[in-house]
């Protein structure tokens, strides 16, 4: 597949469907990326819709399909039958098309995935370790891309987009809670995680915070288009999450809107402590020592926690007093339609811990508040590295002034 040059700076950063495409030779890569994001966000599109919804004319929308098809990014799908005329063909993104890499940066563990162009990850490398480093980490991400790549054929590797990184910003902030020396997390002050990663691997690089990633993951592959406003809480190792407004992530002034963990709430004692001090899985790791149980398997694999019995129970009751306390407050601010819970834990834990945190809400004085519907999740543990592994894919094949957080509505 021929390298591609894309200039969507060129463009007005936020395009509708009702509002069009252009049909100049210098935008016509421009023209291709609103095709392929118009597909990606409705599944499926005969031409005549593509036209519709773009505003380009059908003929340029003919030209743009033949160049996807041959360039192996669109498919055709069974042709539909009407009443008159010729039966329509719909479009869809190949699976095959594309494909990236996906970094997850955790406090107790790293994951890097394959993701191909509809979001299905395709392979899976893992390292769990007692605190990141970045010279461990960047290692890891070498050698996983490496054992990942040998897997692959010639043709899947030259479909590889590049590789996204979800981390947590200011990990030197979290020595105490991790148990990390802070002499070693301080290496986090002078380390460059994106152009020491840019250095060492053959493809473009990006980096995002890890629960923005995560909340971006979930308004694109997740709940996100039944919910045009909603609040996302991630609960890893650190709880955090992200804000969406009219369809599209809000990241504020500084790029830390939503970062949700300082949220003030108020514990059982009554004492106000900082959110991610009670709703994040550190705490159940601390509880479950405490218990006399051995907490490595919580960052062994998120589909294969057991039911701890007592320490779990008490963490979800205070996580989910935490989470309830945490969306009234939010919602007392912007009336979003949804809060999403998710987070780096199995189905059937996130189920009961959403399911608490219902009940918690409404013990809670609403007078004056118009909560939001409370919601679990779709993308799971592993939206962190969905996200990271989106960043690529957007930056190159789709339409996205900010890489992944705007969306066409």
């Amino acid at each position: 597949m021929a390298e591609r040059m894309y200039a969507s700076e060129a463009v007005p950063a936020a395009i509708l469907e009702t509002s069009g495409g252009a049909n100049q030779v210098g935008v016509r890569a421009y023209n291709e990326r609103l095709v392929m994001s118009l597909v990606r966000r409705h599944g499926s599109l005969s031409k005549a819709e593509i036209a519709r919804r773009s505003g380009l004319s059908a003929q340029t929308v003919t030209v743009i399909m033949r160049v996807l098809e041959r360039e192996g990014l669109l498919i055709r799908g069974e042709p539909v039958r009407g009443r008159v005329g010729q039966p329509s063909v719909p479009m869809r993104l190949n699976p095959d098309g594309a494909y990236s890499f996906g970094v997850k940066i955790g406090r107790r563990s790293a994951n890097l995935v394959l993701m191909d162009f509809v979001g299905k990850i395709r392979h899976e490398v893992r390292r769990t370790y007692a605190y990141p480093m970045p010279d461990v980490l960047l290692d890891f991400i070498v050698e996983g891309i490496a054992e990942i790549e040998a897997r692959l054929d010639h043709a899947e590797r030259a479909r590889i987009a590049g590789v996204g990184i979800a981390a947590p910003f200011e990990l030197w902030n979290w020595a105490e809670e991790t148990g990390a020396p802070a002499k070693d997390m301080d290496a986090w002050r002078k380390a460059d995680l994106h152009a020491d990663a840019a250095a060492r691997v053959a493809y473009p690089v990006f980096l995002q915070n890890d629960a923005t990633s995560a909340c971006a993951a979930e308004l694109v592959f997740g709940v996100g288009p039944q919910y045009p406003d909603f609040i996302y809480f991630f609960v890893g190792s650190f709880i955090g999450g992200g804000i969406v407004l009219n369809a599209s992530l809000f990241s504020g002034r500084s790029g830390t809107a939503g970062a949700l963990g300082p949220l003030p709430v108020q514990r059982r004692d009554g004492k106000t402590v900082q959110l991610l001090k009670i709703a994040s899985i550190f705490v159940l790791e601390n509880l479950l020592r405490e218990y006399g149980h051995d907490p490595k398997a919580l960052w062994y694999s998120p589909n294969d926690w057991i039911d701890y019995g007592e320490p779990l129970e008490i963490w979800i009751r205070d996580s989910a007093a935490a989470l309830a306390q945490a969306i009234v407050a939010s919602a007392s601010v912007i009336d979003f339609s949804a809060a999403v819970i998710d987070g780096g834990f199995p189905d059937w834990v996130r189920q009961r811990l959403v399911a608490a945190t219902r009940d918690a809400a409404r013990e809670l004085d609403l007078q004056g508040v118009l909560m939001p519907e409370i919601v679990e999740g779709i993308v799971g543990h592993q939206a962190r590295s969905v996200g990271g592994a989106s960043l690529p894919l957007f930056s190159r094949y789709l339409l996205d002034q900010n890489v992944l957080f705007k969306e066409l509505v």
